[in-house]
């Protein structure tokens, strides 16, 4: 367990609330289940717009760039529906995931409440948990659709997250796979978790001081916490 911004591993054990990300931070990036969800969005707008792939393709990219996601430009310039968008990019095999009971049992005895914060939509978040076997360890699930469509990481979206669910950002800790997704959770006052992968976009900054602690695997990292909560309460 690393710390790059130097907090003490006690801002750790003294959280409220932990706070995760959905996608390739709660599994392992290697299940490559955005491919999937990347090539539905390509296949939405081909149908919609009545593009062939590689114009698709330039629109998906042009509009994730210039507005946080594709669906922000979607519903922007073309009235997009949400939901129906939501429910057909994430119609995918979610059979590359594989149930984790370690990371169940560590969320089981980690203290604190513990919440999803996802640009995807509940519905996807919820088939993901069931399918590692983790669903019952989160009180909720705080999506793209209760953030109004403002994408991580706005700051906007942060602030929905803590009015929601009544936050001390002093007193929670943010773990994600995408390094800028943690710089506005750090400026609010929490603390921060990098999950450490190979993606170069996930990478990107991983040396500022606002990545306070680094996971190398979560599941690892997670078991390391709850054993290091357990002995300060034996002391």
């Amino acid at each position: 367990m690393g710390a790059n911004g130097g907090l003490p591993l006690e801002r750790l054990h003294e959280a409220e609330t932990w706070i995760f990300d959905l996608d390739n931070t709660l599994y392992p990036p290697a299940a490559d289940l955005f491919a999937q969800v990347d090539a539905r969005i390509g296949g939405y707008i081909a149908e919609f717009m009545g593009v062939d792939a590689i114009e698709a393709r330039r629109i998906q990219k042009h509009y994730f760039v210039t507005y946080g996601t594709t669906l922000r430009g979607l519903m922007t310039l073309h009235d997009v529906e949400p939901e129906q968008y939501m429910d057909y990019v994430h119609d995918i095999d979610l059979s590359p995931i594989v149930a984790n009971g370690r990371l169940d049992a560590a969320l089981e005895r980690l203290p604190g409440r513990k919440i999803v914060f996802t640009n995807a939509s509940v519905p996807h978040a919820e088939r993901v948990m069931r399918q590692l076997g983790i669903r019952d360890r989160f009180s909720d699930v705080f999506d793209i659709v209760a953030a109004d469509y403002v994408p991580k990481p706005q700051s906007d979206a942060y602030q929905s997250l803590i009015a929601r669910h009544g936050l001390d950002p002093a007193r929670s800790v943010m773990v994600e796979d995408i390094v800028r997704n943690l710089e506005p959770a750090a400026s609010l006052g929490m603390t921060t978790v990098w999950v450490r992968n190979d993606n170069p976009w996930g990478c990107e900054g991983a040396d500022s001081p606002f990545v306070h602690h680094v996971a190398d695997e979560l599941t690892d990292w997670m078991e390391s916490v709850t054993a290091h909560c357990r002995d300060r309460g034996e002391r």
